[in-house]
């Protein structure tokens, strides 16, 4: 089965068309590097919760919105690698390809997946 890192941020609103940039860039810098495929969601149901949400956990402010993103890999290793040569990559540093958002509060994990429907 593949592996799959996830993303969730808060992204400002008005920046919706410089996150889109920054995505497109980003997503073919991780492609050149191994990654399968790139998922973008900007946010347009995301309820509020009281306990737990995804509006909490990235601490999203009224003028920002929820994006949900994933890569997908071949394998551990081919996103090991991968990582190691999209952080080296001049086109990824913040003065080629700055986040419109802030890094901070970005939410990010590497998952194996068990299951593919």
């Amino acid at each position: 089965m593949t592996y799959v890192d996830g993303f969730v941020a808060a992204v400002p609103k008005a920046n919706r068309e410089a996150y889109l940039k920054h995505a497109r860039d980003a997503a073919q810098i991780f492609k050149d590097h191994g990654a399968l495929s790139v998922v973008e969601c900007w946010g347009d149901d995301v309820p509020e919760g009281t306990l737990t949400s995804f509006t909490l956990a990235v601490k999203r402010q009224d003028d920002e919105v929820v994006v949900f993103s994933w890569i997908t890999w071949a394998s551990r290793d081919a996103r090991n690698k991968g990582w190691t040569q999209v952080m080296a990559d001049p086109r990824m540093q913040k003065e080629t390809n700055p986040m419109p958002f802030e890094g901070k509060r970005l939410i990010y994990g590497g998952f194996e997946q068990i299951l593919s429907a």
